[in-house]
């Protein structure tokens, strides 16, 4: 099981962290990993950013997650991950 923690913090809720949750949700289902995948909030991780949202994925901390890229860090940080584990 994956644990991906989005910030809704007030900074990360300010730029869009509630978009970022809603995208995450839809593209969980889109490739129906629901069963592999555990989404949740989480206040503050410590990593503000300038820009975008910032999500733990196990251990791992991205920063500067919006709209724009949040498909390539989906594939790479989420889809990729679950595929290996499989294997």
């Amino acid at each position: 099981m994956l644990i991906v923690q989005v910030c809704v913090g007030s900074s990360c809720h300010l730029k869009g962290s509630a978009e970022i949750v809603e995208l995450l949700q839809k593209a969980v289902e889109e490739h129906h990993i629901e069963d592999e995948v555990t989404l949740a909030g989480s206040f503050c991780i410590g990593k503000c950013n300038r820009v975008g949202v910032t999500i733990q994925v196990e251990d791992d901390v991205h920063v500067g997650i919006t709209r724009d890229n949040f498909r390539e860090f989906f594939n790479k940080n989420i889809l990729n991950v679950i595929q290996a584990e499989r294997k």
